[in-house]
C-alpha cells in the first residue's frame, strides 16, 4: 500500500465516521426509542467494551498472555473500584505488571 492509498483510506474512514455521527444526531431528533431498546443499547455498549477489554487482557496475538498482564489489569480494576484517580490506576497496573515481569512471571 502506497502512502497515497493509505491517506485515501484514512480520509474515507474519517468521512464515514463523521457521516455516521452526524446521521445519529439528526436521527435522534426524528425518531423515538422505547426505554427497553435504550436500556438494551446501553447494555450492549458495556458488553462490547468488556469483550474488548477481556480479549486484550487475556490474549497476546493469537496466544494466551502470561499471568502478569491479567494480574496487572486486576490491580488496575481494584484501584478503579476504590475510586483512585485515572493516573493512579494506570500507574498501579503498569507497575504491578512490570514488577511481576521483572520477577520472571511471563
Amino acid at each position: 500500500m502506497t502512502g497515497w492509498q493509505f491517506a485515501g483510506a484514512v480520509t474515507v474512514l474519517a468521512c464515514g465516521t463523521y457521516a455516521l455521527r452526524v446521521a445519529g444526531l439528526m436521527l435522534r431528533t426524528r425518531t423515538t426509542v422505547s426505554p427497553a431498546v435504550e436500556a438494551l443499547m446501553e447494555r450492549s455498549t458495556m458488553v462490547l467494551l468488556i469483550a474488548v477489554g477481556l480479549t486484550t487482557t487475556l490474549f497476546e496475538g493469537s496466544a494466551l498472555a502470561g499471568p502478569a498482564r491479567p494480574i496487572g489489569v486486576a490491580i488496575g480494576v481494584l484501584a478503579a473500584w476504590f475510586k483512585a484517580p485515572l493516573v493512579a490506576v494506570v500507574v498501579l497496573a503498569a507497575a504491578a505488571t512490570a514488577v511481576l515481569r521483572l520477577a520472571g512471571v511471563p
